[in-house]
């Protein structure tokens, strides 16, 4: 099993990839329009190659329960977070108007997507983030129907039309051609191309969660509260992990699985909840401050939260 120092050493280039993100946004490189075009490419272009080449042919999905489970416990655990936030922020004192319904969508979402997928990829290879990328399926699900609805008070339905969305496509299209055995049949030239486009995936992505994050920094004696980063980082970084791995603990599922789960146990919160909270009239700053401050402590505590859990679930 990996030491806390060698999985210390293995985040530590995530992190740095999103500082860069941060300065290039302070030197203005990365602004306005480009800021909104590059994140649409990596949402809508360089991930849905990700899961292409990552998903088509992955002999893990010959196991039936690594194409159920994952969606189904991605849809669970993200809509458990979401409501233990919301329950959470109550016993700190947050109300309705005064960022509660933020914070129980920052603090109830994981990063599910760029922070998981490199320290994945350094600890068991590319091939095991096939079942994180079919559980995302489920988190997308929870996270654009419970999620908008603890957010904003909107109906369900509206929620749910954002799940069909380009990454969700891929993952159909690509687990549908492995079930009808033409994984086979795919064009060499066209893997070629979701090759070369999923390589950019990772990078840009992180580079992107740097730059949203920097335009918050140049009011520092805003980014922190000690009811709200404090309360997010026991919620997010201790109470969640917990109740995630002893539900992991108990279930029946792969090894895989069990993986995947201790890295979603492990991440501090996703960061696309402080452009919804914009969106749907929630408050960004009790966002930003949950978003840093979880993956500021993230950096110690992700490695401690895989170790253990590792050891405990056996993976």
């Amino acid at each position: 099993m990996p030491s806390y120092l060698q999985l210390f050493l293995l985040i530590l280039p995530v992190f740095v990839i999103v500082a860069i993100g941060i300065v290039l946004r302070r030197l203005h490189w990365v602004e306005g329009q480009a800021e909104a075009s590059l994140i649409k490419l990596v949402v809508n272009v360089c991930f849905p190659a990700l899961i292409f080449q990552t998903v088509l042919g992955n002999p893990v999905f010959r196991d039936t329960g690594n194409v159920i489970w994952p969606p189904l416990l991605g849809f669970g655990f993200t809509s458990m977070g979401i409501v233990f936030s919301l329950l959470a922020g109550r016993l700190l004192g947050l109300t309705v108007g005064t960022g509660l319904r933020t914070f129980a969508l920052t603090a109830g979402v994981a990063n599910f997507g760029y922070l998981p997928l490199p320290i994945m990829a350094g600890l068991w290879g590319e091939q095991s983030w096939g079942v994180l990328l079919v559980h995302n399926v489920g988190v997308d699900a929870a996270f654009w129907s419970v999620g908008v609805l603890v957010l904003s008070g909107l109906s369900p339905l509206e929620g749910w039309r954002k799940v069909v969305n380009p990454p969700v496509i891929s993952i159909i299209v690509t687990l549908a051609l492995n079930f009808l055995g033409l994984a086979d049949a795919v064009p060499e030239a066209l893997m070629a191309v979701a090759r070369l486009l999923g390589a950019c995936a990772i990078p840009l992505g992180l580079i992107m969660i740097g730059v949203t994050m920097a335009e918050y920094l140049n009011e520092p004696g805003g980014l922190v509260s000690v009811r709200v980063t404090g309360g997010a980082c026991l919620v997010r970084l201790l109470a969640l992990p917990v109740i995630m791995l002893s539900i992991a603990r108990v279930l029946p599922i792969s090894v895989e699985m069990k993986r995947m789960l201790v890295i979603q146990a492990a991440m501090p919160s996703a960061v696309f909840p402080i452009v919804l909270s914009r969106l749907y009239g929630g408050h960004p700053r009790t966002a930003v401050q949950i978003v840093l401050g979880t993956t500021a402590v993230g950096l110690v505590a992700i490695p401690f939260w895989i170790r253990l859990g590792l050891s405990w679930l056996g993976g």
